[in-house]
């Protein structure tokens, strides 16, 4: 898309995903307008009760595909009312993992209604993520172990997803729209 889809709306100065928008033309991602390699994003964010959401990173726009099918992704989720929290393999759903591949470690995100502070840093392939302070996963893109995860997790049969980025390593930022109601704010964006 060229411009913002409907479901987004400004709500006491967040950015606010709404659960309640009537048609699938009106909803879509939310992408930063350019692409990144390496950046330090930090935001602050806050689910409404079942509510699923991300980040998404190194995002390629791939005609026919979703932006999700090639980018890791930095799970949003409200964890103690979202099936998807006992899906996947040790926690590996739960906010702040990277969604169906390591699960964040230690589990500390707040609850539905409450804001939780994420941070996600990549340089030249290393990946960090942050979560209420904390660093819960940290990993290496594009070798040997990125490969394996990738081949034992629901991505195994998505080509794209196996090198984020593509070839330059760069990609788009994604604030997902997953259907719920889900808030942003605080967002900062620094290129390393």
């Amino acid at each position: 898309m060229t411009g913002i889809p409907n479901a987004w709306t400004i709500e006491d100065g967040a950015l606010k995903i709404n659960s309640k928008t009537p048609t699938t033309s009106e909803r879509g991602d939310l992408l930063f307008d350019k692409k990144f390699k390496n950046f330090e994003l930090s935001l602050t964010y806050k689910v409404d009760k079942g509510a699923n959401s991300g980040v998404l990173y190194l995002a390629q726009e791939i005609p026919g595909k979703r932006v999700y099918q090639s980018a890791p992704e930095y799970q949003v989720l409200d964890n103690e009312n979202h099936p998807d929290a006992k899906a996947g393999r040790d926690g590996n759903r739960k906010a702040g993992s990277l969604y169906d591949m390591i699960p964040a470690n230690p589990q500390n995100a707040k609850g539905f209604g409450e804001w939780n502070e994420a941070k996600i840093i990549v340089k030249d392939g290393h990946v960090q993520h942050y979560l209420n302070g904390k660093k819960v996963v940290d990993y290496q893109l594009w070798d040997q172990n990125w490969e394996n995860m990738v081949r034992n997790s629901k991505f195994k049969d998505w080509s794209d997803f196996m090198h984020p980025g593509g070839a330059a390593g760069t990609g788009f930022i994604a604030l997902q729209d997953h259907g719920n109601n889900v808030w942003f704010k605080n967002i900062r964006l620094r290129e390393l």
